[in-house]
């Protein structure tokens, strides 16, 4: 990537969403180490566990503190491949008692073999619950003992605000148990996710991301999980202080869907959008979509403006289900938090008259 690509990533990816469409939007260097981890030394163990960490109630805690009580929480994976694929790491956190274990799906991908240390050093193997590329989150379960599966809490990412502080837990070249310390640099942002469809309302960090923190856990000051630490800006491939989070709401989501079913939908409409003036304008509409069968317009034309080429002749969307639309990125929070099969009224700009839609929702393509 050159140096005025990298720069342009952010700008675009805020710009244009691919709702429903395998089109990428200015994809962000993944922070997983993809090639053979490098040995690092394991932490000594005697067999031991650690002392439970007090709940994390309390506000405003010290890094410190939240080191304490939340890092045996946290943990190693290692993956290798069959047939002479690559081994990859990356990290992960306890969701829950049962064993599940959250981290991100481009950490797993292809993995014939899956293990897990936890930060006592003690190593057990996972298997693959499921996993989500839309959102880049994977569930993996361990057989492993009651002590040592102590789940973190997962916060509400929409409580923060721009400059709150947070920390990241993981293993950045495979150093185990480390820990960073940054601020919330902004929210609201679109990662790219491994199928190319756009993760809504990502977090940006100035906490250090390296290769092995993905999947690890970025917490807020209470130690509440806020978001699964993905992806990193970088043209040196190292952490130059822009790493991105999938938020805690999404997980949620996700998550609990991959546990009870084996994987997650989502709701799919079909269109690539370029947010506009009066709107958001429709760009592309796929064949056989929910969008084309609703006679959704795509653009016929395009105009330059500032540099950038906006849609021009189409539909332009205003309204989606009673709700003022104002940018593509809030369009594609509407159609994420509904269910596919949901049936919604999307109003739309057409030769400059309103005009009602309805569509029936399916389900996005994996």
């Amino acid at each position: 990537m050159t140096s005025s690509s990298a720069r342009l990533t952010l700008f675009v990816a805020g710009l244009v969403a691919a709702l429903g469409l395998g089109i990428g939007v200015g994809a962000l260097s993944y922070a997983v180490l993809a090639d053979d981890p490098a040995p690092v030394a394991a932490p000594t163990t005697t067999g031991e566990t650690q002392p439970e960490p007090a709940p994390a109630t309390a506000e405003g805690m010290s890094v410190a503190e939240i080191y304490e009580r939340t890092s045996p929480s946290v943990v190693h994976i290692t993956t290798g491949a069959g047939g002479g694929g690559r081994s990859a790491q990356g990290s992960g956190f306890v969701y829950d008692e049962n064993g599940h274990i959250v981290t991100n799906q481009h950490v797993v991908a292809g993995a014939s073999e899956i293990n897990v240390r936890f930060s006592n050093g003690a190593r057990y193997p996972a298997t693959l619950v499921g996993s989500d590329r839309s959102t880049d989150l994977a569930v993996l379960r361990v057989d492993a003992p009651d002590t040592l599966l102590r789940p973190l809490e997962l916060g509400d990412s929409s409580d923060l605000r721009e400059g709150d502080p947070v920390v990241a837990l993981g293993s950045p070249f495979g150093l185990e148990g480390t820990i960073t310390s940054g601020i919330v640099s902004a929210l609201h942002r679109q990662m790219t996710a491994p199928n190319n469809f756009t993760i809504n309302d990502s977090i940006q960090t100035d906490a250090a991301l390296n290769h092995g923190n993905s999947g690890g856990p970025l917490l807020n000051a209470a130690g509440r999980v806020v978001g699964v630490n993905a992806q990193i800006e970088s043209e040196s491939g190292g952490s130059d202080g822009v790493g991105f989070a999938i938020p805690s709401n999404t997980v949620r989501t996700i998550v609990s869907q991959i546990i009870e079913t084996g994987r997650a939908e989502h709701a799919y409409l079909g269109v690539t959008l370029v947010t506009v003036e009066d709107g958001i304008a429709v760009e592309i509409v796929r064949a056989g979509t929910p969008a084309e069968e609703a006679g959704l317009r795509p653009a016929t034309g395009s105009r330059l403006d500032g540099g950038v080429q906006i849609p021009t002749g189409g539909d332009v969307i205003v309204e989606f289900d009673g709700k003022r639309m104002r940018s593509s990125a809030q369009l594609q929070s509407a159609v994420d938090a509904k269910r596919p099969g949901d049936t919604v009224t999307i109003v739309v700009l057409r030769d400059g008259r309103p005009r009602e839609v309805e569509v029936t929702l399916a389900t996005r393509p994996s």
